[in-house]
Order: structure tokens, then sequence, then C-alpha cells
């Protein structure tokens, strides 16, 4: 396994094609843009090879026997999908922000059992062609950037149906040795600082949609493979200074790109699935369990920061021991182990596949990531409350240095007589960082929209089971009498 340091120089060697701010970006590592990201990645590595972590951040690979990074683990049971929702919570109270590993564990997760599937019912081989890139993947621990999502173009048509045939990843040209493929994932957080490139399709597909049910694996650096970074709110920050950051070290979210894919070839030993749409439906579901698991824990365990940061400035503020302001902080702590019981419910009530393969319940993995969506603005917004309007109105650190100014804000922003007030603004940035757009709007639509919970929730339910139960207490009482005047 990596350390922290040897997963960060591993990116030094790679040679992406990477676009930031108009500007093509040669190093990525050093990049003031993409370092905090690159650090909130390598935090999975320390989880795996530093004692204090290793009991949640390693595991034994049941194909070689070896110690691995659990993120390339595949869970066999209830224990290890128990302690992934808890390394998980343990890496967001570390970095405050996403570590980007996520997607990758999910996916190898998810095509481990899926071509298990495939083989069995098709005679095909693709099983044993992902075992070999899968134990590649765990004895070199790369990081694996899972990429989903497609830019769909016009939602209410399918895959072949576009006006542009590109809106979804295709086949363009099966060769002997492989496939060439087009097209682009959107959203991909951590692409830029991952070793390889794990591509599944998006949605369900019909047999029209065949040219488009494709998995398969590329590295990073790829010939053909463009990125292009997104930007987030303040980022301009990153490379103004540190303190108006708010988490300097760590970022904001995780760092996401739109990755192009020019005509790349993937040879058939890394092809997982080809025009098997039967199959996309149940990769895509069971997908969305596993990464629908992880947003009540890596969520929470970003939120036991907030909670800190805000508990924190009301005590700078004189306001902690306040009835109102206790019981405020307690509604925050409520709803975070809200969500946290939900990753772990859908942990314990797990089931196994044929490989082996344990799987969360469902059910209850959507309703964890549903909480999640709904409860992490409300606590945001307590948090906003019981902070204050400084959050919103503070002066650049860059007036620390201004002699004619400094004085004034250390004078104006202390609260009290123990109060650091450099300590106060460090806190109120740590809070808008946390509760600013693109958090929200990462926890809302991450591991998929609302919506596509209610989807799966409404489909899963058994209502007639439901019906039945309330049924059977009422089919046995007595009518009332007739009343009698």
């Amino acid at each position: 396994m990596m350390t922290q340091e040897e997963y960060i120089e591993s990116l030094r060697n790679q040679k992406k094609e990477v676009y930031f701010m108009g500007e093509r970006v040669e190093n990525v590592v050093d990049h003031p843009a993409m370092r905090p990201h690159i650090n909130a990645a390598s935090v999975t590595y320390k989880l795996g090879t530093e004692e204090e972590y290793e009991e949640l951040g390693s595991a034994i690979s049941h194909l070689t026997g070896k110690k691995i990074n659990r993120w390339t683990h595949i869970p066999q049971n209830q224990e290890d999908l128990v302690k992934k929702a808890m390394m998980l919570r343990v890496a967001g109270q570390i970095t405050g922000t996403c570590f980007q590993r996520c997607v990758g564990m999910d996916g190898l997760i998810t095509l481990y059992s899926t071509t298990w599937e495939m083989d069995r019912d098709l005679g095909t081989n693709y099983h044993e062609r992902f075992k070999r890139f899968l134990i590649d993947t765990q004895n070199n621990d790369y990081m694996t950037d899972g990429a989903m999502t497609d830019p769909k173009g016009d939602r209410s048509k399918r895959p072949s149906e576009q006006q542009d045939p590109d809106q979804y990843v295709r086949v363009v040209e099966e060769r002997e040795d492989g496939i060439v493929v087009r097209g682009a994932k959107m959203h991909q957080t951590g692409a830029v600082n991952s070793h390889q490139i794990l591509v599944m399709p998006g949605a369900a597909m019909t047999p029209n949609d065949a040219d488009y049910a494709i998995s398969f694996a590329v590295p990073a650096d790829e010939e053909g493979i463009v990125y292009v970074f997104g930007r987030q709110v303040n980022d301009s920050r990153k490379w103004e200074g540190k303190i108006d950051q708010g988490n300097a070290k760590y970022g904001v979210v995780g760092g996401e790109a739109l990755i192009i894919f020019e005509d790349v070839f993937v040879p058939w030993e890394r092809v997982f699935m080809y025009k098997e749409t039967k199959y996309t439906g149940k990769l895509v579901d069971r997908f969305a369990s596993y990464h629908r698991q992880n947003y009540g824990a890596c969520k929470a365990g970003n939120l036991d920061v907030l909670i800190g940061a805000t508990a924190s400035l009301t005590d700078m503020h004189g306001i902690s021991r306040a009835s109102h302001v206790k019981e405020k902080l307690s509604e925050m702590a409520h709803l975070v182990e809200t969500m946290y019981s939900g990753a772990l419910a859908c942990s314990f009530n797990c089931s196994k596949s044929g490989c082996g393969t344990a799987f969360v319940d469902p059910v209850l993995a959507n309703t964890s990531k549903l909480n999640t969506a709904r409860y992490y603005p409300e606590v945001t917004k307590i948090s906003q409350d019981l902070a204050g309007g400084f959050v919103a109105t503070l002066p650049s650190e860059k007036e620390l240095d201004n002699p004619r100014i400094a004085p004034y804000i250390h004078k104006y922003y202390r609260t009290g007589e123990n109060v650091d007030p450099i300590q106060r603004i460090k806190m109120g940035r740590l809070i808008e960082n946390m509760t600013g757009s693109t958090p929200i709007i990462e926890c809302m639509h991450g591991a998929g929209s609302p919506q596509a919970q209610k989807v799966v929730i409404q489909r899963s339910i058994n209502w007639g089971e439901k019906i039945k139960f309330a049924s059977e207490i009422v089919k046995d009482t007595e009518e009332p009498s007739e009343v009698k005047r």
C-alpha cells in the first residue's frame, strides 16, 4: 500500500491533458486549485497505512490474501460494510470535505458481482478479466475514478435517440484487439488526481442502446483523454492566501472535472461489459445503493467538523450557555446521527450475492442518502444561524498585513478577553467554506438527486404487504351493534 506521500508523488509521473481557467495545467500536484483536493484524497492512504486507523482503512484481499487498502476491497460480510461506513466518517472528520475515492471503490465492488453474473448467465469471461484488473489495482493501491454520469443531452430521449450521439459514452469502432470509445463523463470527483478511470454505463439501456452499454478501464493519462477542471465558489482564494479559503489544506468538495474521451482505444482485456444492455439497469441500481450508503457516513464526518466550528464560535461569542444555543447544537447533532444511522443500518441489514459479495439493503441505503440530502442543508442553516452575520462580511486576510488596518482587525474581531480574533476569523471562514453553495449542491445531487432515491424506495416497498398488515388488524373487529335511540 502507498503512504500519503507516495500517493502524491505517484501523480507526478502522469502525463494528463488537463485544462483550467482557459490554460493547460502541466503540474496538477502543485497547482493551487488542485493541491487541496489531492491532499484530501491522500487521507485515504493515511487511513490504510497508519497504525491509528488501519483497522478501518485496510483489509485482507479475498483474492490474494494480502493486506490491502479498504478502498480497493470487495466487502465479503456485514463487518466489511460496517467498517466501510465507519472509515468514511473518520475520513470526513479528518478532511471536513470530500476525499474523492468512494465512487471508484463502489465501482469496483459493483462490477465484481455484475461481471460474475454476466459470466454465469452468458458464458462470457468478463469476471476473469475484471479479477485480474482488480488484483492489479489492489497490489498497486491505485486510486480509481468511477466514471458513471454522462452529459445526457435531452433527458426525455434514450442514448440512441439523442441528436448528438456523443451525449453518452459509446463504442465508435470495434477492432480485433479492442474497442474505440467516444463521449464524456461529467462531475467526476477526483478525476485529475486518479491513477485510472473505470467507466460504467450511466443509465439502464434498451437493445437499441447497445453501443452505449459498455464498461471499461483505462489509465488516467491514456492518449485521447482530456480533463476540464471545474470552478467552485471562492476558488480564486486558493491562490490569494490561506485563511480566506476556510479549509486551505483540503479544499471544498471533491475537485470535479469533465472527462472527454476523444476516440480512446481500450484493449479487450480492460473491457468488462460490451453491449449487454440487460445488465445495465442492474449495474446502475447496485452501484447507486453502495454509493448512497456512503453519504450518511462521509457527510456525517464532514458535519462533525461543522458542529465543532459552530460550537467553538458560540463559545467565543459568549452565548454557549444559552438554552436556545444548546438546543440548536443538539438538533445539529441529532440530524447528523440520523444520517449516520442510515449508513450503518443498510450495512447491518445486508445480503450476499452469488459470488459472495456483501450487498447493502437498497431501501435503507437510498433512505440514508435521501435523509442526507434533506438534513445536510438544515444543519448548515443552523450553523449559519448560530455563527452570526460576521461570517458573510469578513475582510480579506490581506488586511492582517496592512499596518493601517491590522490593529483594528485585532481590536474589533476580539469578542472576549481570552478570545483570539484570528482564530475566530478562521472558524468563521471554515463555516463559510462548508455552508456555501458548492457543498450544498454536491450533497443534494451527488450519488443521485433526491428524486432518484424516491423512485427506488417507491418501487421497492411492498405496498400490498403494508395494506395486509392493516387489514389483518381490523378484519376481526366486531361491527358495532345498532345504537338504540
